[in-house]
């Protein structure tokens, strides 16, 4: 039986990780060895940043929430409370929007949580 020297086979291998480095900066983007390296770190940021994102919108939607309530007279922490109690349920993403877009609905919205 013949032996198989699998040159094709690596070829393969060595010219996707290229094309997936493309656009990369410096050698990485060229060399093999550096490319890969380079797209075991950015593949790791991703995974680790699709994760974050959503960390740091929660966020952004609290102190948008924030910032609107305190026009009004009242706190995120207390508005958010009384939206239990009432049993209000909006979620964050939504006050954000509309206190961003739609500022008189939602200050009937902190007016009927604080009454």
């Amino acid at each position: 039986m013949a032996r198989v020297k699998r040159g094709k086979a690596a070829h393969k291998r060595r010219k996707n990780i290229l094309k997936e480095a493309k656009g990369f900066r410096w050698g990485r983007s060229t060399k093999y060895k550096a490319a890969k390296e380079a797209l075991m770190h950015a593949w790791s940021y991703a995974y680790r940043d699709r994760r974050n994102k959503k960390r740091e919108m929660r966020r952004m939607w609290n102190t948008r929430i924030n910032s609107a309530c305190r026009k009004h007279g009242t706190t995120y922490s207390k508005l958010i409370s009384s939206m239990k109690e009432k049993g209000i349920e909006i979620d964050r993403k939504v006050l954000s929007q509309l206190a961003e877009s739609r500022p008189e609905t939602f200050e009937k919205i902190v007016k009927e949580a604080t009454k």
